[in-house]
């Protein structure tokens, strides 16, 4: 079988038409006929397509047939059976070779392409970026039903709402369904949409209506489905249709009206007739969130030294709550508790004299002694908790250790919670050692394939104790502030799953550690939570949801998801699949309800409604599709499957479905026919495959000598829930350079980005490296003294020192503009990020190496150069 193979790169000179482009040809090898253009988009414009980035053209190349039809690049060395023949031989019509060419064999760096591909000239995030915005900035993008394919997340417009819900809240892997299952299945494009439900509106744009349970208009009898735009009047009014179940319910006398031209005559009143996002108030109310705080106090923890710091800094956040900025927490209960082995209460009630402190020591069958003040309003009992406090600090270390589970005070606030019957939130603070609870699965073996699944999977006690955080609300927040990792030990499985985090520390003897830790107990208790959350998805009859993903606990019902709580950030992702053939004139209704109660106990309904076009041409299905909403899906998916699947198989699947995805567009919807050697791609899917292989060789699914295994349970549980801005910026990071002129130093902007490879990086320049979860400032070697003292007060390169910094304050400009860039990335950031230094050539590169996602990655993954060409050599195989 013949197969295309690069063995040659050409360049672009600006301006010149493709006929007159000079190819650059290797010394050792004879001058091929390039076909031009090798890069093609079916539905560009004439301009567009000139200006489009090209890949380099292909001769044959003949390779045996593999046992397996795909090759992971992220191999150190391709199989047998993928490595080409001594010889590349063209082939002529009658299949009698003309000439015969020998492969390039010199050594290339990570930035290059081991098969002459100029990595340069392949398809950019930074510019599909950066076209988007200046398509966007400043304007309006309205969402109306059917319609078409929004701004990318990172552009800056105005998003408004007229009936369908905006891509702030849902956003779909593709705009237009295939209305067959046979082509949803030929084009491997997932159907799916993902949700972010309380995602917060920008400047200029309105927040989701909220209206009262009895003004509204109800929705389906049969199944449950609110109000929408997809509904379908008849009868003048007195009924409508369903697309959810197919059928037609009656309205009450009560809230009819007529209808003019298909439309109630009262929809531009009522947000549930005009909008695709609106929200019910309920008439009933439950019990408002409190606040439980447990500190560990057994004899490692004492020794440590933190516990003093952690309860100033604990005073000082009770105490911003308690003043006039906030005086909605007025009323906010507090709970304490501390523990070793044991569980000590507190009544903080303001009746007594002195508080009172009340052990368990039965842990096995935890049972309250008393109720009655263990939670107090804040006003009434801040000073008793700063007493408490304080005497806390002073605590000597006994001689017998008594340290326990980090379980043990999830337990005991789990009862408080249930038998106040409030919702709330947990936080812990752990000093000690981490410890293994009886059931924890050991972690050895993790890089074989047939133990990697287990490492994810947390013990059966947290699994419980999971599902009862659940049903109560309680979202669950631990500080970790021990410096050692012990096995398989990790305590944030239950924080992950139940709407919290996990937030560790190497010590609070440092500075910078102190201030972060501030920062995130800061913001930890003033994030806005919904509770006692429960999330139901609806779609059109001839679909159904056939899976769920995200932070959750899968369930048999992927149609209804419970969760502890939920914030602004978290995102989750829905699959859909056929049942039988769409209606072109209906098209595909997706709803998602948000039932939850706010801090304050009042219960809300939120909901979400889009409604797409359905298309017999797959084409259309490819060209309403974007590649970073792809990205968020297939993340989502792949590390909640790792739960159960081998690594090695969801990074073999990943590469499958993206070369069937492209060989199905190549052969079914290329509206013109092109060469072999083009590579052909949708024009909203450019940036796939530079998307999905940084997925394939993440360290969650592709684990390197060094992984550390918390760190990839770390970053898998905080990736997993990400939306789909910050999934994006996570797999694909902002590099801006900083300006070291003398007389220009403005602040960078998005548009300023250049490409993660390590060819991007000037010796000569300054670089901010960021991403949701890093924060990095690459320094090279040879930057202009003036520029380090502005920035650093120092003038030489060899007294700065890689690791964690904080910048100097220095009146200069370059020294002020830096300092507000990092403040608003950490100030959007989920977490307090630690600013690390990095210098050219120091041994601490590697972590800077992981980020440049262009390139080969030190856990062995291929560079994006490679692995686009086996992408396209898979992909001209299946043609053949």
């Amino acid at each position: 079988m013949e197969v295309p193979a690069v063995n040659q790169s050409y360049t672009q000179p600006p301006q010149q038409p493709w006929a007159e482009q000079s190819h650059y040809r290797n010394p050792a090898m004879p001058s091929l006929n390039c076909p031009a253009p090798p890069y093609h988009y079916p539905n560009q414009t004439p301009d567009q397509q000139r200006a489009a980035v090209s890949v380099t053209p292909v001769n044959h190349m003949t390779l045996q047939r593999p046992p397996s039809l795909y090759w992971d690049p992220s191999q150190q060395s391709p199989p047998d059976a993928f490595r080409p023949v001594p010889e590349i031989t063209n082939m002529s019509t009658q299949g009698m070779p003309q000439k015969s060419y020998s492969l390039p064999t010199s050594p290339v760096s990570k930035s290059e392409s081991r098969y002459g591909l100029d990595p340069q000239l392949l398809p950019s995030v930074v510019q599909v970026i950066k076209e988007d915005k200046m398509q966007w900035e400043g304007k309006v993008f309205v969402s109306e039903c059917k319609s078409s394919v929004p701004p990318l997340s990172s552009s800056p417009c105005t998003l408004e709402d007229r009936g369908n819900a905006t891509p702030r809240y849902v956003r779909c892997t593709t705009y237009s369904f295939p209305m067959e299952a046979p082509s949803a299945q030929k084009s491997h494009l997932p159907l799916g949409a993902i949700v972010c439900p309380l995602a917060r509106p920008q400047r200029g744009e309105r927040d989701v209506p909220a209206c009262e349970a009895e003004d509204c208009v109800k929705g389906c009898v049969h199944c449950g489905a609110f109000m929408s735009p997809a509904m379908s009047w008849q009868d003048c009014g007195q009924r409508f249709y369903c697309p959810f179940c197919d059928k037609l319910t009656e309205v009450p006398w009560q809230s009819y009206q007529p209808t003019n031209q298909g439309r109630r005559v009262d929809w531009e009143k009522k947000p549930e007739l005009s909008l695709g996002s609106y929200e019910i108030l309920e008439k009933q109310t439950g019990k408002a969130a409190v606040l439980l705080l447990a500190i560990d106090v057994s004899a490692g923890a004492v020794r440590t030294g933190h516990l003093d710091h952690i309860c100033q800094r604990i005073c000082s956040q009770l105490q911003a709550l308690n003043g006039p900025v906030e005086p909605d927490q007025l009323d906010l209960e507090v709970g304490l508790m501390t523990y070793d082995s044991r569980i000590h209460l507190y009544n903080l009630s303001p009746a007594l004299s002195r508080p009172h402190m009340m052990v368990i020591t039965d842990c096995e069958e935890l049972e309250l002694p008393v109720l009655d003040g263990l939670l107090v309003p804040l006003k009434d009992c801040r000073h008793i908790i700063e007493r408490v406090l304080c005497e806390i600090a002073l605590f000597h270390p006994e001689l017998e250790d008594r340290s326990s589970s980090q379980e043990l005070p999830v337990s005991a606030g789990l009862k408080i919670l249930q038998a106040a019957g409030s919702p709330g939130k947990l936080l812990i603070f752990h000093s000690s050692a981490v410890s293994e609870g009886a059931n924890q699965k050991s972690s050895s073996g993790f890089l074989s394939s047939n133990k990697a699944k287990s490492i994810f999977q947390g013990p059966d006690s947290s699994s419980s104790l999971v599902k009862e955080c659940v049903n109560q609300g309680c979202c669950v927040h631990i500080f970790v502030f021990s410096h050692q990792e012990v096995g398989g030990a990790w305590p944030g499985h239950i924080p992950f799953l139940t709407g919290g985090g996990l937030f560790c520390y190497r010590s609070l003897q440092s500075e910078m550690e102190q201030e972060r830790f501030q920062a995130d107990l800061s913001r930890c208790v003033n994030m806005q939570m919904a509770f006692k959350v429960q999330l139901r998805a609806f779609v059109s009859k001839e679909m159904h949801i056939s899976g769920c993903y995200g932070s959750i606990i899968a369930g048999s019902d992927s149609c209804c998801v419970a969760m502890a709580a939920l914030d602004w950030r978290t995102a989750l992702a829905f699959e859909f699949t056929h049942n039988k053939s769409l209606d072109e004139a209906r098209g595909v209704a997706i709803q998602f309800v948000l039932s939850y109660s706010n801090s304050s106990g009042e219960k809300r309904t939120r909901i979400h409604t889009v409604i797409l076009s359905a298309s017999h041409q797959l084409l259309d299905t490819f060209r309403s599709s974007q590649a970073e909403t792809l990205l968020t899906f297939y993340c989502k998916k792949m590390y909640s499957l790792a739960l159960e699947t081998s690594l090695q198989s969801l990074r073999e699947e990943l590469q499958t479905e993206v070369t069937e995805m492209l060989t199905c567009f190549r052969k079914h919807s290329c509206s013109t026919s092109a060469s072999p050697g083009q590579l052909v791609l949708p024009q909203f899917l450019k940036a796939v495959p530079v998307y999905i292989n940084s997925l394939r060789k993440s360290e969650v699914l592709l684990p390197g000598l060094r992984s550390s295994v918390h760190h990839r349970l770390q970053m898998r549980s905080l990736i997993v829930s990400m939306d789909t801005l910050s999934t994006a910026s996570q797999f694909y990071p902002l590099i801006l350079p900083l300006s070291v002129s003398a007389d220009n130093a403005n602040m960078p902007s998005l548009g300023e980005a250049v490409r993660c490879s390590a060819s991007s990086l000037d010796p000569g320049g300054l670089y901010l490296i960021c991403c949701p979860l890093a924060l990095l400032l690459w320094v090279g070697s040879c930057v202009p003294p003036h520029a380090l003292l502005q920035l650093f007060n120092t003038n030489s390169f060899s007294y700065l020192t890689s690791g964690e910094i904080k910048l100097p304050v220095l009146e200069t400009s370059l020294s002020v503009n830096t300092r507000a860039l990092i403040h608003s990335v950490q100030s959007s950031a989920a977490v307090t990020l630690q600013l690390k230094l990095v210098r050219e050539g120091d041994s601490c590169e590697e972590s800077l190496q992981r980020l440049l996602v262009e390139d080969k990655s030190p856990n062995g993954g291929a560079s994006y150069a490679d692995f686009l060409f086996h992408l396209h050599v898979n992909v001209l195989r299946l043609i053949v």
